[in-house]
This record gives C-alpha cells, sequence and structure tokens, in this order.
C-alpha cells in the first residue's frame, strides 16, 4: 500500500512541476501538506531532479524574469524573495546578472512617471518623497531611484532627507 501512495505522490508531484516552473522549496511545502515521510520526499525529489521536473537554475531565470517584466519588480526584492525559497546565492546572482540594464532602467522610470501622475500631495517635495518610497518599496535601488526620479521634478531636492 505505502508503494502506491509514493507512486501515486510521484506522479502527483510531477504533475504539479509540468504545469509551470517550481523549486524544491514550492515541492517540499505540498508533500508537507500531503503527509509524506521525509525520506518519500527525498526519494522523489531527487528523482525529479534527475528527470528534469525540477531544475532550480531554470526556475530562478524564469522567477526573475516574470517579476521584472510583469510585476515590476526591483532587483532587491526579487533577490530577497528567491532567497526565501532557498535558492543559492550563486544561481541568484546569475539570473539577476540577466537583465537588461537598459530595459531595467526604463522600466524604472516608467513606472516612476505613471506613479507622480496618481500621486496627490501637499507640495512637490511630499510627492517626490512618495515616489521615492514608492519605489525603494518595489525592490530597486535606491542610488538608481535617485538617478530617474530627479528628471521628474523641477527642484533638485537634497536626498539625505528623503532616505
Amino acid at each position: 500500500m505505502k508503494q502506491i501512495d509514493e507512486i501515486k505522490l510521484l506522479h502527483s508531484m510531477a504533475s504539479y512541476c509540468s504545469i509551470c516552473e517550481r523549486c524544491i522549496s514550492d515541492v517540499s511545502k505540498k508533500f508537507v501538506a500531503a503527509g509524506a515521510t521525509k525520506e518519500m520526499e527525498k526519494r522523489i525529489i531527487e528523482r525529479l531532479l534527475k528527470e528534469g521536473f525540477i531544475d532550480e537554475a531554470r526556475f530562478c531565470r524564469s522567477f526573475v524574469n516574470d517579476k521584472f517584466r510583469f510585476n515590476r519588480w526591483g532587483r532587491i526584492r526579487i533577490r530577497y524573495e528567491l532567497q526565501r525559497k532557498k535558492i543559492p546565492d550563486e544561481l541568484i546572482s546569475a539570473a539577476l546578472d540577466e537583465i537588461d540594464e537598459e530595459a531595467y532602467l526604463s522600466s524604472l522610470f516608467d513606472l516612476m512617471k505613471n506613479r507622480k501622475r496618481s500621486l496627490k500631495g501637499d507640495s512637490e517635495r511630499d510627492v517626490f518623497c512618495r515616489l521615492y518610497r514608492f519605489a525603494v518599496g518595489r525592490g530597486f535601488e535606491s542610488q538608481l531611484v535617485i538617478q530617474c526620479i530627479k528628471p521628474l521634478f523641477k527642484n533638485d531636492y537634497d536626498t539625505d532627507e528623503v532616505e
């Protein structure tokens, strides 16, 4: 009976991994929910890795691409989320290096330009500060945020007060 359960679980996990890219930590959460033993989990994950259902480098590249293009997250937030999924730093760095710098800056500038239109504030400085916090909260580097935010405003604000 236990053998049948393990085979069913293997097929279920293979199906789960076929739907979209998954990492080991995502799959491990499913094992916990299914009530599988650690030994069973280890055997099935090894087989899924061997057969190519799980590939953390592929997952990492896909995650970075999706979160940058669709969610418009910055490198800091993407790195943080991948670290939460226990992805090795080498894979994270390699995937983040694939982001085109020009596209990254363009995306940040467009994001801030669009957000500025919807922001209301008592003063231009207030809007500047809100826009800065918004972009940094999205995971963009503060130096790049300042670089992209300055052309959107007439005054040149002291950036030490914003941070």
